[in-house]
C-alpha cells in the first residue's frame, strides 16, 4: 500500500496551537513587554526587540574596547519561585548573575538577551519575568536588546519554565581587571549581600524540606518567604564609580563555591586571602539555614556568600576612600581581610 498524498477529507484539520504552540501567546508576550524593554535603552542600541537580531555600535570613546561576555541562569531558585508564585523577581536574578560576573573583571554592560523556555506559554508569567528582567537591566545600565520565547509542549512540567541569561560588556584594554597586580598586605573589601542571591538553593530547597518549612512564616518582620527570594544585588554602578576614581586590583563576585572558592579565582600564585569572619555580621538568614540544616562552618562558607556578596582586593593606602566612596553609592561595606604569602599545601583563601 502506498502513501495519498491527499487530504483525508474525514480528518480534522491540525494546527500549531493543536501540537501545543499558542502564536498569538507570544506575540502577546512580545507587546507586553516592549515598553519595559524601552525602558532600558541606551544611544548605542541601532535596532532592538523584534528583529532577527539586535544591533549595538561600540562607543567611540573607547580608544582600545575589550568585548567581555557572560551567561548563566537561575538555578533551583526557581523551584522556589514556581512553589510560591514568585515571577517578578527572578528575572533580577538572571541578569545579577551576568552583569556581576564581567564587571569583575572591570567591563561596562552593554546589554543584555535572555532564554525563557516553558511547556505552555502562560503570557501573564512571563510578563511578570521578563518586566523583572528588563528592572535589572536598568539596575545595571545595559539594555534588553533581545532574546528569546521557546514553547516546547511536553519538555517541561505544566506551570515550570528555565531561564538562562547573556551579559555583554566593554573595558578598555589598558583597564582589564586581572589580579596580576595583588600584592601582600592588599585589604580584602567585603559589600553586602542581599541574601542567598541564586546560589546554594539546592541545600536550601532541602533544609526547609527536611524541616517542613512554614514558608509564609514570619522571619524578623519579613515573610520567610520573601526573606529567601529576595534578588541578588546588582553592584555595577557603584563600582563603576569606584573604579573611575580608585585603582581595584582584583574584584570577586561571590556565586557559587561560596568565600573560598571565588576569590582564589582573582589571585595570583603565591597568595593567600585571609578572611576575619568577626569583621562582619552573618545576616540572620544564614544564622538560620546553619541551625536548621545543622551546617558546618567550612560548609557555609563554600556554599553561600554568608554576607558578602562581592569582594574587591584594593591598595591599603586606597581601602578608606573605597569605603567612603561605596558607602555614599548606598552599599554596605565592611573590611573583611588581607593578602598574605602563601605557604606549601596552604588554602588561597582562609575564614579564621
Amino acid at each position: 500500500m502506498t502513501a495519498s498524498n491527499s487530504i483525508n477529507p474525514h480528518s480534522a484539520h491540525l494546527s500549531y496551537r493543536d501540537a501545543g504552540v499558542d502564536i498569538d501567546a507570544g506575540d502577546r508576550l512580545v507587546e507586553n513587554i516592549k515598553p519595559y524593554a524601552k525602558r532600558t535603552m541606551r544611544a548605542e542600541v541601532l535596532a532592538g526587540i523584534g528583529g532577527f537580531g539586535a544591533l549595538f555600535e561600540i562607543s567611540k570613546n573607547y580608544r582600545n574596547p575589550v568585548l567581555v561576555s557572560g551567561t548563566d541562569g537561575v538555578g533551583t531558585k526557581l523551584k522556589l519561585a514556581f512553589q510560591l508564585g514568585k515571577h517578578d523577581s527572578v528575572g533580577i536574578d538572571l541578569v545579577a548573575m551576568s552583569v556581576n560576573d564581567i564587571l569583575v573583571q572591570g567591563a561596562e554592560p552593554l546589554f543584555f538577551l535572555d532564554y525563557f523556555a516553558c511547556g505552555r506559554l502562560n503570557v501573564d508569567t512571563a510578563t511578570r519575568v521578563v518586566k523583572g528582567i528588563a528592572a535589572g537591566c536598568e539596575q545595571a545600565g545595559c539594555a534588553l536588546i533581545g532574546g528569546e520565547t521557546a514553547e516546547m509542549p511536553g519538555m517541561y512540567p505544566e506551570g515550570e519554565y528555565d531561564l538562562a541569561g547573556f551579559a555583554v560588556g566593554v573595558v578598555e584594554k589598558d583597564h582589564i581587571i586581572t589580579g596580576l597586580t595583588i600584592r601582600e598586605g592588599d585589604v580584602v573589601l567585603g559589600l553586602a549581600s542581599s541574601g542567598a542571591h541564586s546560589n546554594g538553593y539546592s541545600l536550601i530547597r532541602k533544609i526547609i524540606e527536611k524541616n517542613h518549612t512554614d514558608l509564609s512564616a514570619d522571619f524578623n518582620g519579613t515573610a520567610l518567604s520573601d526573606v529567601i527570594m529576595a534578588p541578588t544585588r546588582i553592584y555595577v554602578k557603584p563600582l563603576l564609580e569606584l573604579m573611575r576614581h580608585l585603582p581595584v586590583k582584583g574584584m570577586a563576585h561571590i556565586t557559587g563555591g561560596g568565600l573560598v572558592e571565588n576569590i582564589p579565582r582573582v589571585l595570583p600564585e603565591g597568595f593567600t586571602a585571609v578572611l576575619q569572619k568577626s569583621a562582619w555580621e552573618m545576616p540572620p538568614l544564614f544564622r538560620w539555614l546553619q541551625q536548621q540544616g545543622n551546617v558546618a562552618e567550612s560548609e557555609m562558607h563554600r556554599v553561600f556568600n554568608c554576607g558578602i556578596g562581592m569582594a574587591l582586593v584594593i591598595a591599603p593606602e586606597h581601602a578608606d576612600a573605597a569605603m567612603r566612596m561605596l558607602q555614599s553609592a548606598g552599599e554596605t561595606v565592611w573590611r573583611i581581610g588581607a593578602i598574605r604569602q602563601r605557604t606549601a599545601d596552604e588554602a588561597q583563601t582562609i575564614v579564621t
